[in-house]
């Protein structure tokens, strides 16, 4: 089962996804984004998005070519953009492997933390 409907909120037009992302049904949600015409700032919605095929991704990486930009609160979904650079709203460039990486500092095995 999949879903797709464009919302215009505040922030921008918004394309929100549920569901499978295959196939037929990512192509069909392409041509929902340009039955008129592309909207300018538009925002995809992945977060309930279970899966995607080949199909799917292509149509992602679409979306990215056309300037969109993704939100994706799901560990499913955030690791698909992560995997296509798929770029985040409100997230800095760079991975968030790279951020996490550069921010915070482990100790090594066998150092504990003094009180």
């Amino acid at each position: 089962m999949f879903r797709a409907e464009i919302h215009q909120l505040a922030n921008g037009p918004t394309l929100k996804m549920e569901g499978r992302l295959v196939g037929e049904w990512a192509e069909q949600t392409k041509s929902l984004v340009t039955m008129a015409s592309v909207p300018k700032g538009l925002i995809v919605d992945v977060t309930e998005v279970s899966y995607v095929d080949s199909v799917g991704e292509q149509v992602l990486s679409w979306f990215r070519s056309i300037g969109a930009v993704f939100v994706a609160k799901a560990i499913y979904a955030a690791g698909v953009c992560e995997r296509l650079h798929l770029p985040l709203r409100g997230q800095p460039s760079g991975s968030s492997k790279e951020r996490h990486r550069r921010g915070v500092r482990r100790p090594s095995p066998g150092h504990t933390r003094a009180g």
